[in-house]
């Protein structure tokens, strides 16, 4: 039931942010550092996480203070991003329902 959950993409942090790159064409770091309500040394290791599993790009422009960077989700992020949903999805549908009262009444 677990195994279709992506690790990488179900941290919270790491989720949110696919979820605002998979609505959007870009999202540069501030943006996502706003919405995210994180730091910046916070959302560069997630942002980092998520370009190693190369489901984000990055691109830079501009160098030193008036450098900025742009994130895009990839194809794979955004297959990634759908099956995690998916799987989501199926959990919470699948959960059983609990029956009885805890004092067995």
């Amino acid at each position: 039931m677990f195994a279709a959950l992506d690790p990488v993409i179900h941290a919270p942090k790491r989720l949110a942010a696919m979820a605002i790159l998979a609505a959007s064409e870009w999202a540069d770091f501030a943006f996502l550092r706003d919405r995210l309500d994180i730091s910046d040394s916070d959302l560069s290791k997630q942002m980092k996480a998520l370009a190693e599993a190369g489901y984000i790009k990055p691109l830079k422009l501009g160098t030193g203070r008036g450098g900025s960077t742009w994130y895009r989700i990839t194809p794979s992020g955004r297959r990634a991003f759908e099956a995690h949903l998916d799987a989501l999805r199926a959990l919470v549908e699948q959960a059983p329902l609990a029956s009885g009262a805890p004092d067995g009444r």
